[in-house]
């Protein structure tokens, strides 16, 4: 067996060729893992760590926005930044500095990307590695060889869904319902919405659908260009990444202020030597974007704009200016869009979103970033075996302003007889143009950050191995007009233990300090330990043919956390005057001083308290397999204790440590190489089942089942729906009969949404509410599949989500839920027109329609809750390798090219819901071609 660590060996000489690779599934067993503050080999790791290299997936799966790259490529990571499912996004810490964001990186300048999952591996962190890190390391230089790398991509992305309002006649109809619904009269007449209907004129009848390909394009490009150069000598090596990305505008009326998205990026690295014991390195990041947009975003304003208020160009062609040499007179001095004057209204004249995009100016805000580092490495072999040092030193600044260009317009209502314009009513401005480009800072933040280590690594006769780091480390941000900044201090200790490199025992810790705790609770010890036995080490073991690695491992430990402690000062008492005051004779009066915040002098630390026990292992020299079980309690978490005493001590209640939440599951990954003749086929797999659980809660309801306690801490909260109201729930008056539970929202009408009343009071109201969903997925789920052949390749990875449940009202992302929750003078989407009547009482799956506010329909309910669930084909790439006979004929080391695609498609059962984004940027799908060449 020539490599039982899985690296892929050509050599026949040595045996038999394994199959297996380090590949973009997980790095193995003898890879050199980078754990941020210091670098192990794999086998040698007791902690829960997986890692990815991204030049090792970059040749087939161009993806260079490092969140994408991270899905479904990771065990234990949810979504890019959410390991086993805590509450709270991992800390990304890129090249030893925590707290930088992975946003402001591209793939190509990645040289590898590790997730600490378990407590053991996290500890040196301190307080900040509570929900997990991940370590991003960029690439260094080289002195064995010289590299260029140019990658040119180029694609368009279109909208996959957009948000579908009604027509103007058919929202006319159906406000003109909701209104006798309620009692009240019609807003338009017959004759009206028949003009809107039949009209040829959709001038002076307008049907505005701001979503139309009128005003937004089918698609958009983007470009992507990235170019890289590493070598040096001995003494000196460089890395520099040079970048551009560009992204088009997807609303097509002013090309002036429709100029999309641009960001510049320039990296280098550099590695030298001082002398035989001294060595450092400087690394200087810059990186500038900027993102222009109009003066109105029109993807938000078409969500309450009506179709019907005004047309919002009103051709010059339908004025009668041949007759009317006043009108002649406003066309010759008005500002012309495309042969067309701005309309608007004189009701409406502050909301034009069409003229503000097309007149009104542009904005544009701008981000300057500029990261600097600095490393010693002292080799201090010479005062002891096995002993060196190293001092890190980090500036960041980080710039945001925007520039501005307000123009001022005039916009003008018609007066029309027949098709024609007879008379304008100039409204707004004056037309004129802004010369001046205003400028505003928009925020500032700067951050300090150091750290120095000891490291001893000693091998004690032949079977005996010691590990030790001591780390003192210091983090300070500071924020625009903001007088306390962020600060993070720790010192963290690590010692490890290695028998016969088979028996491995690891202690990583952290006494950590912070200024958000009262003095004698600001430092605490933060211990963990893990212990690992590589099996395959024994000889019982080691002659078996099919089980080439296996590490048993398992871990515990506690880390103390400042994350969830929001505030500073909230252990002191603190005192507020209330707006009320006490009458007297003289009429006078007097504000009251009370206290609203009790001391508290035993304050302290959330506690991470983490239990973690796994294996990882190769099969058949092409099978790698891992698995892990873990318990994550989340401790001493912060609240008020409002329920542990009587209401009349409320002013006095401190804050206090108490809930106490779980998170526990399952997570498993494989990977599996082969050759089938000339294809070669990886296929890989990762599957990870995460729950949560309230274990304790301070809290006091009437009635158990509203108790958070027991349940999810994902939990929807929300009514029971029983259906719609039916005509025969009511008496004659209007009134319900008797034996029908009362709603405590308002009066209700047959249509209206009704409810199980769940404690049979009689009443229903916000004590009815049950656990009725939760809104994240305890199973996730992937799987990436590439074959080979020759030059050619296919690459395909996807990724899923079961278990979740979301509400209409709570759009993935975004809040604009007058889209489904649409009653009172709300604009209406398709979603109404299978609305409860008395006619379609039996398929509606809409409530009646109010011109009135309807609290009692549009609350959280199991009416408005979905399955989201799914399955999505991320991404897909079909590459071809030109052939190193061609490609080395012009002196060149590899030529490939490429076709991909991303968010290709997607299997769920509510996909329509799912992909619908309401009042910003859609969802899209991405196609692209491109050329990768390497000199």
């Amino acid at each position: 067996m020539s490599n039982v660590y899985g690296q892929a060996d050509d050599d026949e000489s040595q045996g038999e060729t394994v199959v297996l690779e380090s590949n973009s599934t997980s790095l193995l067993a003898n890879d050199t893992i980078d754990l941020g503050f210091t670098e192990k080999s794999r086998k040698d790791i007791v902690g829960s760590v997986s890692a990815i290299r991204p030049e090792s997936y970059l040749q087939y799966d161009n993806t260079q926005w490092v969140r994408d790259a991270l899905l479904g490529r990771i065990t234990g990571l949810s979504g890019s930044d959410n390991i086993r499912g805590l509450m709270g996004s991992a800390m990304i810490v890129v090249d030893g500095i925590p707290g930088r964001s992975i946003d402001l990186l591209n793939s190509e300048e990645i040289e590898q990307i590790t997730v600490l999952k378990d407590a053991n591996a996290v500890a040196q962190y301190g307080a900040m590695g509570r929900n997990g890190v991940i370590v991003v390391t960029t690439k260094r230089g080289s002195s064995k060889f010289r590299r260029a790398n140019v990658i040119v991509n180029y694609g368009v992305r279109e909208p996959i869904a957009l948000p579908r309002y009604l027509g103007s006649a058919d929202y006319m109809q159906l406000y003109n319902e909701a209104r006798l619904n309620d009692g009240l009269d019609s807003a338009f007449s017959q004759q009206q919405i028949s003009n809107f209907r039949n009209s040829t004129n959709p001038y002076r009848y307008p049907d505005v659908d701001f979503y139309s390909s009128e005003y937004l394009k089918l698609r958009t490009s983007y470009t992507n260009v990235l170019a890289e150069f590493s070598g040096g000598s001995e003494n000196t090596q460089y890395y520099v990444n040079l970048g551009y990305n560009n992204i088009g505008s997807l609303v097509r009326l002013n090309p002036e202020a429709n100029a999309g998205s641009n960001r510049f990026n320039v990296r280098g690295n550099i590695d030298f030597k001082v002398n035989d014991f001294i060595s450092s390195s400087l690394d200087v990041v810059s990186i500038i974007s900027s993102t222009k947009t109009a003066q109105s975003d029109l993807l938000l304003q078409g969500t309450t704009r009506k179709p019907h208020i005004f047309a919002p160009l009103l051709p010059v062609s339908m004025i009668d200016t041949l007759r009317n040499e006043t009108l002649s007179g406003q066309v010759r001095a008005a500002n012309m869009y495309n042969g067309s004057l701005l309309g608007g209204s004189q009701a409406f004249q502050d909301n034009t979103p069409i003229a503000n995009v097309l007149a009104g100016g542009y904005q544009e805000y701008i981000s300057r970033v500029t990261q600097v580092n600095n490393s010693i490495n002292f080799d201090l072999s010479k005062v002891a075996e096995g002993l060196s040092a190293k001092t890190y030193i980090s500036f960041d600044f980080y710039n945001t302003y925007a520039l501005s260009v307000n123009n001022t317009f005039s916009i003008y209502e018609p007066t029309w007889s027949n098709d024609t314009i007879v008379a304008l009513n100039r409204l707004g401005d004056q037309d004129q143009k802004d010369l001046t480009e205003n400028a505003e800072t928009q925020g500032f933040v700067t951050r300090y950050g150091f750290y120095g280590m000891l490291n001893y690594d000693k091998q004690i006769a032949e079977k005996h191995s010691l590990n030790a780091s001591l780390i003192g480390f210091a983090n300070n941000m500071y924020f625009r007009e903001q007088a306390q900044p962020q600060k993070n201090a720790h010192v963290a200790l690590q010692a490890s233990y290695n028998y016969d490199d088979k028996l491995l025992l690891d202690f990583s810790s952290a006494y950590v300090n912070s200024v958000k705790l009262p003095e004698g609770n600001r430092a605490k010890f933060s211990p963990t330990v893990g212990l690992a036995y590589i099996l395959s080490e024994e000889d019982f073991i080691n002659n078996a043919n099919w089980l080439n690695y296996l590490k048993l491992r398992a871990s515990a430990g506690t880390i103390n956390s400042d994350l969830g402690i929001w505030d500073y000062f909230l252990y002191r008492e603190v005192y507020a005057q209330n707006g009320g005051g006490y009458g007297w004779a003289d009429g006078f009066s007097n504000q009251a001083t009370r206290i609203q915040q009790g001391q508290n002098n035993d304050f302290g630390y959330e506690q991470r308290k983490d239990i973690n026990i796994g294996f990882e292992a190769i099969l058949f020299n092409r099978l790698w397999v891992e698995m892990n079980a873990f318990q994550i309690d989340i401790d001493n978490q912060v609240t008020r204790l409002n329920n542990q005493y009587p209401s009349y001590y409320e002013d006095f209640m401190p804050y206090s440590n108490y809930n106490l939440d779980r998170f526990k599951g399952v997570e498993f990954g494989l990977n599996y190489s082969e050759y089938f003749g000339q294809v070669k086929a990886d296929i890989g797999a990762r599957v990870m089942y995460a729950n949560s659980d309230r274990i304790r809660v301070d809290e006091k309801y009437d009635d158990a089942y509203q108790n958070r306690q027991g349940n999810p801490i994902d939990a929807y909260w929300g009514l029971e729906d029983q259906g719609f109201y039916a005509t025969d729930d009511f008496n004659e008056d209007g009134s319900l009969k008797d034996g029908m539970p009362a709603p405590a929202y308002g009066d209700v009408q047959p249509g209206d949404i009704k409810y199980q009343d769940q404690n049979n009071d009689g009443v229903v109201n916000d004590q009815d509410e049950v656990n009725i969903g939760r809104w994240r997925a305890p199973w996730t789920y992937s799987t990436n599949m590439r074959f080979e052949y020759k030059g050619l390749s296919l690459f395909v990875l996807g990724v899923g989500e079961t278990g979740s449940q979301s509400i209409l009202n709570n759009n993935p992302t975004g809040n604009y839920g007058d889209y489904y929750w649409v009653d009172g003078n709300d604009k209406y989407s398709e979603v109404v027109l299978n609305r409860w009547t008395p006619e379609t009482a039996q398929t509606a799956t809409f409530p009646r329609l109010s011109s009135q506010q309807n609290n009692n329909n549009f609350r959280n309910s199991t009416f408005w809750l979905y399955n989201n669930s799914f399955f999505r084909i991320q991404r897909a790439q079909l590459t071809y390798q030109l052939p190193n006979t061609w490609v080395n004929n012009i002196n060149m080391e590899h030529i490939s090219v490429y076709v991909a695609g991303s968010n290709l498609l997607e299997f769920a059962k509510n996909k329509d819901e799912r992909q619908l984004i309401i009042g910003s940027e859609p969802m899209y799908r991405y196609f692209s071609v491109g050329l990768r060449a390497k000199f």
